[in-house]
């Protein structure tokens, strides 16, 4: 089985298992070439992840596609990374809000990043805080607010991280009903999060293989 017939194999078993749900499936491809990206693209896939503002802008460049940035936001960053970026999905701070704004070149729709247990080194916001941010998205030109985006602990149990983030998105609409969209689910946990209300997934490994970090 050559490369090409190993990445259609994967991408029509992880279809497969969303055909169920009306899901947007985001293919993470952090670490992996240019031409994964260009087979994938090639056997329909729409929506590419990457974590790394520099990956992000080569992959953008080399193949049209709907392109998400969800790693963690630096300052020093932004202005690489609204040059590729369609979506965003780890905003968690009203001056990178409006940073973001600044520069964007057209468009970009933003999720919220929602922390469950307000771990300053995993990103995110906490329940409380998710008001005022949004507000700020909500009143800066060139962003329209998502929804919520979350990755639960790694200690979680996750049909429960997934129930509460789910309530939690089902709270925020109450004051801000547009923002639909709820980010969450990866390859490992994307049907459990399927299950409470996910609307997009980004899964990388089950499609592309375990990765090697260099």
């Amino acid at each position: 089985m050559n490369r090409r017939e190993e990445l259609a194999a994967n991408l029509a078993s992880v279809q497969e298992r969303i055909a169920r749900a009306n899901v947007t499936l985001i293919v993470v491809t952090k670490t992996y070439p240019v031409s994964d990206v260009e087979a994938l693209k090639e056997l329909g896939v729409e929506n590419f992840g990457e974590n790394r503002s520099e990956e992000g802008e080569v992959k953008a460049a080399a193949v049209p596609a709907t392109w998400h940035f969800q790693g963690g936001i630096q300052s020093r960053k932004i202005k690489d990374i609204v040059q590729w970026a369609d979506v965003i999905h780890s905003l968690d701070s009203g001056e990178h809000a409006l940073k973001i704004g600044q520069r964007a070149v057209r468009p970009i729709d933003i999720f919220l990043q929602l922390s469950l247990d307000g771990d300053p080194d995993r990103g995110g916001v906490v329940e409380s805080e998710l008001a005022a941010l949004a507000e700020v998205v909500v009143a800066t030109p060139n962003l329209a607010l998502m929804g919520l985006m979350c990755v639960p602990p790694v200690s979680a149990v996750a049909a429960d991280a997934f129930s509460q983030i789910y309530s939690v998105h089902q709270r925020f609409l109450r004051d801000f009903p547009n923002a639909q969209s709820l980010s969450t689910g990866m390859s490992g946990d994307f049907e459990v999060a399927i299950d409470h209300g996910a609307t997009h997934i980004r899964v990388g490994s089950s499609i592309l293989g375990s990765r090697t970090y260099r």
